[in-house]
């Protein structure tokens, strides 16, 4: 295995799917947390291994693996089992197609960066920051919805854990935040609750790292 050190925060959502991707196939890692609020991730420091300046990061044995995506493929491949894509080629391009929906179109819509911007530039309240988080999000959790009725069984695809419950997983608790209303979308309800029942997923979450504050604490 080597060492592996895993640079993340908390409360992100991105960090918090590279967790369950290391717990589900019981990886060891030093965990070390990236305060976003303090702005640790623009430190020069920092910068020097993730030029973009965002969580997570991964070093493995020296070698420097940023963004979340290619952090949990490389984790895939290097570490084979538990896999968490089958061999199915159109089963796998389907997960992807989840990942996506939420790498690419929601995730974006609720980034501290984002949000950041939306309330320097454009004077958003928490309100509206909210309101503009949930009209996106709707219309992905709309997506998710339709097309794993389509597959899921006990998980998003069928009955074993893929890479697209480590990606809906986050973005649920992501939107929960924000008060998005999750009970139009029995599936990934019934998804979240079955995951959630799960050690890997249960050492994972946002309150229960070393660097979540006390007031999260459950």
């Amino acid at each position: 295995m080597g060492s592996m050190v895993l640079y993340n925060y908390f409360r992100s959502s991105t960090s918090y799917r590279v967790r369950l991707a290391m717990h589900m196939k019981g990886l060891d890692f030093e965990y070390k947390p990236i305060n976003l609020l303090k702005s640790e991730q623009r430190s020069p420091e920092y910068l020097k291994i993730n030029p973009l300046g965002g969580v997570p990061t991964l070093v493995h044995n020296g070698k420097v693996i940023p963004e979340s995506f290619a952090i949990m493929e490389y984790l895939d491949e290097v570490f084979p089992e538990p896999a968490l894509f089958p061999k199915d080629a159109y089963l796998k391009a389907r997960i992807r197609q989840v990942c996506e929906v939420i790498n690419s179109f929601m995730h974006p819509m609720g980034n501290l960066k984002t949000l950041k911007y939306m309330e320097q530039h454009h004077g958003y309240t928490q309100e509206q920051k909210e309101e503009w988080f949930k009209h996106w999000a709707t219309q992905g959790l709309q997506t998710l919805e339709s097309t794993l009725k389509e597959f899921a069984g006990t998980y998003s695809f069928g009955n074993q854990v893929t890479m697209a419950d480590l990606f809906l997983i986050p973005q649920l608790v992501t939107c929960q935040r924000f008060k998005v209303d999750l009970s139009p979308y029995p599936t990934l309800v019934k998804i979240s609750e079955n995951c959630n029942k799960l050690e890997a997923f249960q050492k994972a979450h946002p309150f229960k790292q070393i660097d979540t504050p006390e007031e999260f604490k459950k």
